[in-house]
C-alpha cells in the first residue's frame, strides 16, 4: 500500500523574525500531526549561515542547518519582523536557488513578502505584508500588488501579515492540503470560533472596538479614512451620515472620548508619519496628501502632535539595505 510522505518545510528565520509567528505556525503543523495520529509534516528551522537567530523578543532561536544545505523541501516560510533587519539577499536568492524552491512553495511571513521582492520572487503578484510596512512596499516595488488582506494565495507564492493572522492562513493551508473538516477539528484545539477568511482586512474594524452598535460612529470613521487628503468639515460628514452635528460629536465623546475634528486630525498626522517613515515622497507631498495646505501648517501642526518636526521623523527613520 502507498502511504503518502509527509511534507517537509522549512522555516527560514531572518534576523529579528517574530518568535509568536514561528511558534504558531510549527505548532499548527504538530497539532496536525497528532489529530491525524499520523506524521503529515515536518519542518526544520533555518537560518542563512546556520548560526542561532535573535528574534524580536531578543531571544537566541538555534536552528537545524544553514538554507543551502537543507535536504530537500516541499516548500520554505520565510519569516521577518524588521525589514531593516541586516539580511544577504544574495545569500537568500543563492540558498533558494540551490535547493531548487523557486518552482516550489514559498510563504512569507509578517514581514517576509519584502525579502521575498528583495529576492525576486513575486514579480507583480499580488502580496501581502504586516500594515506597518505596506507602504514601503509599495514604493520599492511599485509593480506588486500590495494587499491589506489577513492573507494572500497565489499558487506557489504566498504571504501572510503574521501576528493573529498565521493562525488563519496555517489553518487554510492544512484545509486545501486535508479537508476543511480536518482544519475544523483543528482549530477547535485553539479554541477558535471561526476561521478568518483571507479577504478580512488587517487591524481591528472600529465597529469591532465598539461592538458594532453604532453604525453612525463606523460610518463617519469611515469617511474620514476615506478622505484624508481632502478632508471633510464636521458638518459635511454630519450630513453625509444622517445625523445632526450635535448627535455626531455626542458619538464621538462617548464611545471614542475625543470630537470629531481632533479624531480626523490624528488619522491624518498618523497617515502622514507612516508616509515620512517608510517612503521617499517629499515633506511637502505627503503633506498635501495628508491634507495640510502648506508646509508650516503641516510642520507647526505635526510638531505640536508628536514633539518632532516632519524633517526629524524623516531623519530618524532607518535607512533601507542597498
Amino acid at each position: 500500500m502507498h502511504v503518502a510522505k509527509p511534507l517537509r518545510y522549512g522555516f527560514l528565520l531572518l534576523p529579528q523574525s517574530s518568535m509568536a509567528d514561528f511558534a504558531i505556525a510549527t505548532e499548527i503543523l504538530t497539532r496536525a500531526n497528532q489529530l491525524a495520529e499520523k506524521k503529515l509534516y515536518e519542518f526544520l528551522p533555518l537560518s542563512l549561515d546556520g548560526q542561532p537567530v535573535r528574534l524580536s523578543n531578543g531571544l537566541r532561536q538555534p536552528v537545524d542547518l544553514p538554507l543551502g544545505y537543507a535536504p530537500k523541501l516541499d516548500g520554505l516560510f520565510i519569516l521577518s519582523d524588521d525589514i531593516g533587519a541586516e539580511v544577504s539577499v544574495e545569500e537568500l536568492s543563492r540558498g533558494i536557488l540551490s535547493n531548487h524552491l523557486d518552482s516550489q512553495l514559498i510563504v512569507g511571513l509578517g514581514c517576509g513578502s519584502y525579502w521575498m521582492a528583495r529576492a525576486g520572487l513575486l514579480g507583480g503578484q499580488r502580496t501581502t505584508i504586516h500594515w506597518r510596512e505596506m507602504a514601503r512596499l509599495s514604493e520599492e516595488f511599485p509593480d506588486i500588488i500590495v494587499s491589506a488582506n489577513l492573507y494572500e494565495n497565489q499558487g506557489n507564492r504566498m504571504s501572510c501579515a503574521g501576528g493573529a493572522a498565521t493562525l488563519d492562513f496555517m489553518l487554510a493551508l492544512v484545509s486545501t492540503q486535508h479537508s476543511h473538516e480536518f482544519a475544523a477539528r483543528l482549530s477547535e484545539l485553539f479554541s477558535l470560533e471561526r476561521l478568518r477568511p483571507s479577504h478580512e482586512r488587517q487591524r481591528i474594524p472600529l465597529a469591532t472596538r465598539i461592538g458594532g452598535s453604532q453604525p453612525k460612529l463606523t460610518e463617519a470613521v469611515s469617511l474620514m479614512e476615506a478622505n484624508i487628503e481632502e478632508p471633510l468639515s464636521t458638518d459635511d460628514i454630519a450630513y453625509y451620515v444622517g445625523v445632526s452635528r450635535r448627535q455626531l460629536e455626542r458619538l464621538f465623546k462617548q464611545y471614542l472620548n475625543t470630537v470629531p475634528s481632533k479624531y480626523y486630525l490624528e488619522l491624518r498626522l498618523n497617515q502622514a508619519r507612516q508616509l515620512l517613515q517608510q517612503t521617499s515622497k517629499s515633506i511637502v507631498q505627503i503633506g498635501l496628501a495628508c491634507g495640510f495646505s502648506s508646509g508650516p501648517h503641516f510642520s507647526s501642526t505635526y510638531r505640536n502632535y508628536f514633539g518632532i518636526t516632519p524633517r526629524e521623523e524623516r531623519a530618524q527613520r532607518s535607512q533601507p539595505i542597498n
